[in-house]
């Protein structure tokens, strides 16, 4: 049975993955629609496919401060469940978003401390002489944000 793959990216100098199982497509960074009194990591909207597609900044999220406007930033859309029936899109920042790792999801346990300020940091696993880090897609966004972003699931 095949492993299944990670998407690689960084936060500071830490390495993060992303099950790609959740990816809908990877894009080069490009510019979004600013929303006025969102939260800071909240980058905007993007037009994507005749609608717009809500776009965090994982970086600004995380640490504070933007991803840089690097080749290497990407602009990761992925399957968020909102809470409607089907999944919609949630864009996602992403530093350093150029490598894959296919990997036992076994060898990923859970991290020695739980972070209530960032419940999207999940298991962790050995990797280059560090730990890598799976983030949880379902615990980006807290209800407030989600209701934000996606006022028809919250009315």
């Amino acid at each position: 049975m095949m492993q299944p793959l990670y998407l690689l990216f960084s936060l500071g100098e830490e390495r993060y993955a992303l099950p790609t199982a959740e990816v809908a497509m990877v894009l080069p960074l490009s510019p979004c629609k600013a929303l006025p009194g969102a939260p800071a990591w909240v980058a905007g909207l993007l037009p994507h496919g005749g609608g717009h597609v809500p776009v965090i900044d994982l970086s600004m999220l995380a640490l504070g401060r933007p991803a840089p406007a690097r080749v290497s930033t990407r602009l990761v859309l992925v399957h968020y469940h909102n809470g409607a029936a089907a999944p919609v899109l949630l864009g996602l920042i992403l530093e350093c978003a150029t490598e894959t790792l296919r990997v036992d999801p076994a060898r990923f346990v859970p991290a020695a401390i739980r972070n209530e300020g960032a419940p999207y940091l999940g298991p962790v696993m050995p990797y280059q002489g560090g730990l890598l880090q799976r983030v949880q897609v379902g615990d980006l966004l807290d209800a407030a944000t989600r209701a934000l972003l996606y006022p028809e699931v919250a009315a």
